[in-house]
């Protein structure tokens, strides 16, 4: 399970011209599940996320949590995280979980999330999407589980 976390001052999600999501300060996740991910992955990558102290202090040092600042989180399914670009100029997927099961996982860690106590907003599954974000830093990370 790979994620994308970008922190940001603001992020949105829009789907045919409409405004889906958006959140504030906090994170936007993008995130990719591969072949052979379980829950128990998502359950350290919401924990790893929770404490992944990258929001500043007083003192301008990345020293405060997303929970430390009560920030939110906008997930963003993104199945491209897993492609392997290695070979040639195409990108393989073949790391991918099907989609039955990327969406499961997605969800799964979607309620996660929410059952933390984190404000989370999300995209929708397979959509197109358009997602627009302020990043603040720039501060941006993979974080794999």
């Amino acid at each position: 399970m790979k994620a994308l976390i970008q922190r940001v001052k603001r992020a949105s999600v829009t789907i045919d011209d409409k405004l889906y999501s958006k959140i504030g300060i906090g994170l936007l996740v993008f995130l990719g599940v591969e072949k052979g991910d379980t829950r128990e992955n998502a359950d350290k990558l919401v924990s790893k996320l929770q404490g992944l102290r990258i929001f500043e202090d007083d003192a301008g040092k990345m020293n405060r949590s997303l929970v430390d600042v009560n920030g939110e989180m906008l997930i963003v399914s993104q199945f491209t995280l897993c492609g392997d670009c290695k070979k040639g100029t195409r990108p393989s997927f073949d790391k991918s979980a099907p989609p039955q099961i990327a969406n499961e996982l997605y969800e799964y860690f979607i309620s996660q999330i929410k059952n933390s106590g984190i404000s989370c907003e999300t995209g929708k599954f397979g959509a197109m999407m358009e997602v627009e974000l302020i990043n603040d830093g720039p501060v941006t990370f993979m974080v794999e589980k």
